[in-house]
């Protein structure tokens, strides 16, 4: 069974690259504070060490 990840937003993405605001839409992110429940995968894995400086991560 695949583990999963909840990722949480928790800094502003004002002042920060594009891309990176366009990763925290991605991961499915609408507002600060905000949670989703991702599948644990190299691809989320990935957009979660793009922005690691803006989200909180934990296992679910």
């Amino acid at each position: 069974m695949s583990s999963k990840l909840k990722i949480t937003w928790v800094k502003s993405a004002i002042g920060f690259p594009r891309d990176q605001k366009d990763t925290i839409r991605a991961l499915g992110l609408r507002r600060l504070n905000a949670s989703v429940i991702k599948e644990d995968n190299p691809s989320i894995r990935g957009m979660i060490y793009k922005v690691r400086h803006l989200v909180k991560v934990e296992e679910a």
